[in-house]
């Protein structure tokens, strides 16, 4: 697989529970092109986060495919490895470790990697001062803002050089100013990096500042919106 953002297509993806009673998805088929930032949206229960599982090979289809670079996820032998050096998540509740620093945050996705203790914490420093946090390095989770935090949670998902950032609800705790920010930030690191963003979200206001809009209801998509053209 090529550096550079992801290329991702859902083919005809189904996925149920309750012994196939209810279905979670039904059918959905989609494209992400590299370096695309894409917003899902849809009302609770319509499978946006079931979605963003699948795409981050937490849980498997039960019907249809998802590729990533032209590569079948069931066929990826180790998971762990395609989570830890090709996706990266971002989660409404930014999952910090409260007794660890926003350093020792940030470098725990590089543990198992060959890189040095001296190398992770060098990344780890340049990832928060990338994110806006250089004077944070050494702060613990209880003494930052919830803006600051999240964006400790985004520096973490970028460690190892992911191509494909799953985002859920990242703005969704956030108040709607430093929601901004995070979102302003996540735009700024796929034009820097080129990184493929499927973001769900149900703040229009997130949703209009994306490439492309995806609506999700009910486990099918229902409608898809381009980013409107400015003047």
């Amino acid at each position: 697989m090529s550096g550079g953002g992801a290329e991702v297509r859902v083919d005809h993806v189904v996925k149920a529970f309750e012994g196939g009673r209810v279905r979670a998805l039904d059918d959905v088929s989609f494209e992400l092109a590299p370096g695309e930032l894409v917003a899902l949206t849809g009302p609770s229960g319509s499978g946006k986060s079931t979605l963003l599982n699948l795409i981050g090979a937490l849980d498997d289809p039960d019907g249809g495919s998802i590729t990533l670079d032209g590569e079948r996820l069931d066929r990826i032998r180790d998971r762990d490895e395609y989570r830890s050096a090709t996706v990266g998540f971002v989660f409404q509740l930014h999952n910090l470790i409260p007794t660890l620093t926003a350093s020792e945050n940030v470098q725990i996705a590089m543990f198992g990697h060959t890189r040095s203790r001296a190398a992770r914490r060098a990344r780890a420093r340049a990832l928060l001062d990338e994110v806006g946090l250089a004077g944070r390095v050494d702060a613990r989770p209880a003494t930052m803002s919830g803006g600051e935090r999240q964006r400790v949670a985004i520096a973490r998902a970028l460690a190892n050089e992911p191509r494909l950032l799953l985002a859920d609800e990242p703005t969704g705790a956030l108040d709607s100013a430093t929601g901004a920010r995070v979102l302003a930030l996540l735009d700024e690191v796929r034009r820097r990096r080129g990184t493929t963003i499927l973001l769900v979200t149900n703040d229009d206001q997130v949703a209009a500042a994306t490439d492309r809009v995806l609506h999700l209801r009910d486990g099918v998509i229902r409608g898809e919106e381009p980013r409107p053209a400015t003047a």
